[in-house]
């Protein structure tokens, strides 16, 4: 990733979703200014949903997603159906492309996934020239109150409209903008953190995770000092400071020495447990380390990485955390597990699952990893929580956050 690239978890995704032949990979072009998505008159020509991150004003940092038809027909075209719902899970917006006024049923029924997941979303009437050319109205825009619903009309063929979509959903973004930060909002000015950065074999050879660098940025937004040190040198570390750091954040891998090491008067977490309440998960995450207490024997754990990376021998979601498991319930339960944008659509034969800190994915798709867990009545936590629990220090290692959850 390069110094100046939003990580894709901060970016808004936006999926343009329809029939075939709506005109969504034309709608894509025209709002990206690029030849993004293959076009053609021939039905079902996206045969995969196709991003590409990109600066989109007055958006800012953006994912755009163009998908296959949600009519498209037989074997194939039922597993291009499921990734376009798939791509849904990730959505920030929403964009439903039609060709009419009047939705047909099956446009009723991409409406009603799009509203169930309660994913901000617009109704773009696409192919106004057409429309125009036949004598409808050219109002623009025109909102649907009672269903919510916001209906946009543009050409793709001409670019009108396109300025008031990008408009509306730049509008949409800024009602759901973020007040919580991911330690920022903790500290005052000049305060000293202490980042705790375990270097062993898991660790990234000559670069540091994607929360360590984020906390990085983050506390210097803050106007308060960061200090980076290794686990065995937190004493030193601690001496040489005239005062006591106002935290103290390390990998939750090494919440078992590192609390030994740091006195109880210093504040301490961990990088996953503050992405967990950056995430907006951390209450249910909490509720959910609770059920590790009472696991059935040979209980099905899923352990679920947002990331993919190549495997360590010591890596901490395959090896240590199946491992500290086993040694805290005295059980031996079943671990499956999945990594990336994979992750089970029934959850019920699970007993818990335990999320990374999901800092590679963005709210919406944690959202709806989480929610589906909570259907299911299946426990959702994740690393730090789980691992805070397991190491007796819950209840301190997240004491620096609870009075700013919502």
């Amino acid at each position: 990733m390069s110094l100046h690239d939003t990580p894709t978890a901060e970016r808004t995704h936006i999926g343009f979703f329809g029939l075939r032949n709506a005109g969504k990979s034309s709608l894509v072009n025209q709002v990206t200014g690029q030849e993004m998505s293959l076009v053609s008159d021939v039905k079902g020509t996206t045969t995969d949903p196709v991003k590409k991150s990109m600066e989109l004003l007055p958006l800012g940092p953006v994912t755009i997603i163009d998908t296959p038809g949600f009519d498209d027909e037989g074997t194939l075209g039922e597993m291009r159906v499921r990734k376009t719902k798939e791509a849904l899970a990730v959505c920030d917006i929403a964009v439903l492309v039609t060709e009419h006024d009047q939705l047909t049923a099956i446009e009723e029924e991409l409406l009603s996934v799009i509203r169930e997941r309660k994913i901000p979303h617009f109704l773009v009437r696409n192919k106004a020239d057409l429309a125009e050319a036949h004598g409808d109205a050219k109002e623009r825009p025109a909102v649907d109150s009672g269903a919510g619903l916001t209906l946009l009309r543009v050409s793709a063929k001409t670019g009108d409209g396109i300025h008031e979509l990008k408009e509306a959903m730049a509008h949409a973004m800024e009602d759901r903008e973020k007040q919580i930060r991911l330690v920022a909002d903790l500290l005052s000015p000049e305060d000293i953190v202490i980042l705790v950065i375990p270097i062993d074999t898991s660790a990234p050879k000559g670069r540091l995770i994607l929360p360590q660098q984020e906390a990085l940025r983050d506390i210097l937004d803050a106007g308060a000092i960061s200090m980076v040190t290794g686990v065995e040198t937190i004493p030193d570390t601690l001496v040489s400071l005239k005062k006591d750091p106002a935290l103290v954040i390390t990998d939750s891998q090494a919440f078992g020495k590192v609390m030994k090491l740091v006195p109880e008067r210093i504040p301490l977490t961990s990088f996953s447990i503050l992405m967990a309440r950056y995430k907006g998960f951390l209450k249910t995450a909490l509720k959910g380390a609770e059920a590790i207490d009472t696991l059935p024997d040979q209980a099905k754990i899923l352990i679920a990485e947002g990331c993919t990376h190549h495997r360590q021998c010591e890596d901490i979601g395959t090896v240590k955390l199946p491992k500290w498991l086993k040694e805290y319930t005295g059980k031996e339960p079943e671990f499956m597990f999945t990594s990336g944008h994979g992750y089970p659509e029934d959850l019920n034969q699970y007993d818990l699952v335990i999320h990374c800190g999901a800092c590679m994915l963005n709210d919406q798709e944690v959202a709806n990893r989480m929610n589906k867990a909570i259907d299911a009545g299946v426990p959702f936590t994740n690393y730090g929580t789980a691992i805070a629990h397991m190491n007796g220090i819950l209840k301190r290692s997240t004491a620096p956050v609870l009075p700013y959850l919502a």
